[in-house]
């Protein structure tokens, strides 16, 4: 399966991830903050990133940013996780590259079906 990033500063909801994301039968490498992220995706590539928007340091918006501006990661899917609901964090979201948006608390069943989705547009 694919090789998938997942970058959030609360464990709980890494661990929660990372736990669906691996029982689908993906890889799995996670990252607690945006900085800790962009190098694990430079070490080593994946195939998507999961993102939290609130992170220390670098959010997730940053590093979609800096994602999109590098060549080799410009068509990376994006995902970005987040409690941030409102109409404009959304659009500010999509602006920074992302190809989808999850707000926060989500179902585990619909982030891995969302993961799939995006990855099977990706491979067409």
């Amino acid at each position: 399966m694919a090789r998938v990033l997942i970058a959030d500063d609360d464990a709980d909801i890494r661990d929660l991830v990372a736990f669906k994301l691996t029982q689908g039968g993906h890889q799995v490498t996670v990252a607690p903050d945006g900085m800790a992220a962009l190098k694990a995706v430079r070490e080593e590539p994946v195939d998507l990133a999961l993102l939290d928007i609130r992170m220390p340091g670098m959010s997730g918006l940053d590093v979609c940013r800096e994602l999109r501006a590098a060549p080799e990661t410009a068509t990376l899917p994006v995902i970005l996780i987040t409690a941030r609901s409102q109409e404009g964090d959304v659009e500010v979201g999509f602006a920074a590259g992302a190809d989808d948006y999850i707000i926060k608390p989500f179902s585990p069943r619909e982030l891995s079906s969302r993961v799939t989705a995006l990855l099977n547009r990706v491979e067409r």
